[in-house]
């Protein structure tokens, strides 16, 4: 019989998640996989289960090709603004209220300089402790496509969105 890790892992696999880096895509295109959004943010969704310092948040935006993009389902876990890192992806809450998930760029004064790949502008708000969601810990891909209607809704209720979108 496996063991609940060895399981965890062939299911992460079979999912085409990336964990501590990033699966890319040739030429910018979104990278996407054969299983269905909703298997993705199930899949996610178990990897979090139990754990208070992880988060489940879908992607919609392009900033962040060929890393994810719409229809990716990313696992956030939480980390001290002390040991954030130039070229962390992260998940804060801009001036506008908004959920962003881009890349650390420099560390300022204030915070970090955050920006998407695709973003010929860093991002106005600067990444801080008081807005730091949390650090990008796991990535699904997915193809974007739900089966099943009612299914989607009650996953999507459960998991919030996170922009991969240009800079504000």
């Amino acid at each position: 019989m496996k063991t609940a890790r060895a399981l965890l892992r062939t299911i992460l696999a079979l999912a085409g998640l990336a964990i501590g880096g990033e699966t890319l895509a040739a030429g910018g295109a979104n990278p996407v996989s054969g299983v269905s959004l909703i298997a993705a943010l199930n899949d996610a969704h178990a990897l979090a289960a139990g754990r208070a310092d992880l988060k489940v948040l879908r992607i919609e935006g392009n900033s962040m090709l060929p890393f994810f993009g719409p229809g990716a389902v990313v696992v956030i876990k939480d980390l001290a603004a002390e040991k954030l890192r130039a070229g962390m992806v992260v998940v804060y809450t801009n001036r506008f209220n908004e959920t962003i998930a881009h890349r650390l760029v420099a560390s300022a004064a204030n915070g970090w300089t955050a920006a998407g790949y695709n973003n010929s502008e860093a991002d106005s708000t600067p990444v801080t402790a008081e807005n730091l969601v949390g650090v990008v810990y796991a990535t699904f891909h997915s193809n974007a496509i739900a089966d099943n209607a009612v299914m989607l809704a009650g996953v999507n209720a459960a998991t919030p969105v996170a922009l991969a979108a240009p800079a504000r």
